[in-house]
């Protein structure tokens, strides 16, 4: 299975799943130009978007007119497809569908956004599992037989302090950052309470502009895991 990271900042993203027979979106939060550097439009099997939120769905009435996309209807209440919206399929958590050679389960993520999931995505080309889970401040799922973890880890709550204490983050996105992303240690519990056994690669996602540290992060979950970090660019 290969991974491309289009982009993964609060200012857009995009990922890009690929198993040699079907092409996967997930999240389309960035201008349709950045995706075309990577892929034909046409040659998408589908996009999945995890929540409404501008940096992961901006471009969604655009990528509509291309290929199908899947998330909840609770999402889908907030997005404005136009005439395409016929296109959009509404998803549930727990109940697998197929985009392509890929078979996909969403689950629950912890956000301030309309009915945010997660996807579990099996590659049936490949045999490979893949797991994408952002801007949640909590997953509750446990998993088994991951190949490849991608995860947000958007701050670190001793950096977020400092900056409070600095003036530099006012004290409400500091309270936002905390009730709806994921935090450093919190991915550390999360990684640790799964089956890394067949974990080949973990991808860290969304990390906060001036909240995290790339480089130390890295270092910190692939000395935990004993498994390849890899920083999304953003």
């Amino acid at each position: 299975m290969q991974i491309t990271s289009l982009a993964s900042s609060s200012r857009g993203n995009c990922y890009l799943i690929q198993d040699g027979v079907s092409s996967l979106l997930i999240e389309c939060g960035v201008d349709l130009k950045k995706i075309r550097k990577h892929i034909k439009l046409s040659d998408l099997a589908g996009c999945l978007i995890s929540h409404e939120h501008r940096d992961h769905s901006k471009y969604a009435k655009e990528i509509i007119k291309y290929t199908g996309i899947w998330t909840s209807a609770g999402t889908l209440s907030e997005l404005d497809l136009g005439p395409y919206g016929y296109r959009a399929t509404a998803i549930k958590a727990g109940e697998t569908f197929k985009i392509g050679s890929f078979l996909v389960v969403p689950f629950e993520t912890q956000h301030d956004a309309k009915e945010p999931l997660g996807f579990l995505v099996y590659s049936t080309a490949t045999e490979e599992k893949l797991l994408f889970a952002t801007d949640t401040y909590y997953i509750k799922n446990r998993f088994q037989d991951l190949n490849y973890i991608m995860i947000e880890c958007n701050y670190s709550t001793e950096i977020l302090k400092a900056n409070i204490d600095a003036g530099k983050i006012p004290k409400a996105v500091a309270k936002r950052l905390f009730e709806s992303h994921f935090e450093l240690e919190n991915v550390k519990k999360f990684l640790i309470a799964q089956d890394l056994t067949t974990v080949k690669a973990i991808y860290l996602l969304h990390m906060s502009d001036g909240n995290s540290d790339a480089a130390r992060f890295k270092k910190e979950i692939q000395e935990l895991t004993g498994v390849p970090v890899y920083v999304c660019d953003p």
